[in-house]
């Protein structure tokens, strides 16, 4: 595996003459994957990465990849900074067309309007050439399981009131127009 600028992990994989079977890809980060993913993640840690993908052949030209990513990591509590442990465990199925392939245009109806239903399937993603980065398919499912909001536990869910000053005091909001009130106009 290498560094990628899109992300910590690379993995090319010919696509072009995949077994009906398939190809069976086990990455398992090093020390240096990981600190690279912890970078590119903000993260405090990346404990342990593993990716077990099955990519097989689908229709003509395209490859379903199917799989598992499991991940140690520590994060930061959006509260009080202290580290959190989590486990990632995210199931990969998604499926890749060349660029130019007719199954990954949307769907229209009769009147031209794109039909996207948020329950149906997702479209395939496309590639060109004929690599694809399984390295770089499990850190995107890697990165979609991090809890964006992680919390260390005891840490309540409601939002924390902060007061500033006495409480016996009462501001009251400045007019805009007192300044005015001194003010005559000459006859």
């Amino acid at each position: 595996m290498t560094r990628n600028l899109d992300g910590a992990l690379s993995f090319p994989v010919s696509v072009k003459r995949l077994p009906q079977k398939g190809l069976t890809i086990k990455i398992e980060a090093d020390e240096r994957e990981r600190i690279a993913l912890r970078d590119f993640h903000e993260l405090q840690d990346v404990t342990s990465f593993k990716a077990d993908l099955q990519i097989v052949p689908w229709k003509k030209d395209g490859v379903r990849v199917r799989g598992t990513v499991k991940a140690a990591i520590v994060q930061s509590c959006i509260v009080t900074w202290e580290p959190v442990d989590a486990i990632i465990d995210a199931e990969v199925d998604t499926l890749f067309v060349p660029e130019h392939s007719k199954l990954a245009r949307l769907p229209v109806d009769e009147n031209g309007e794109l039909i996207i239903s948020a329950d149906g399937p997702d479209i395939p993603e496309t590639f060109s050439g004929d690599m694809l980065d399984a390295g770089a398919i499990a850190e995107e499912f890697f990165e979609l399981a991090i809890d964006p909001y992680p919390r260390k536990e005891g840490v309540p869910d409601q939002p924390i009131e902060v007061t500033f000053g006495e409480d016996n005091e009462t501001e009251k909001p400045v007019n805009p127009f007192a300044s005015l009130k001194d003010w005559k106009q000459k006859p």
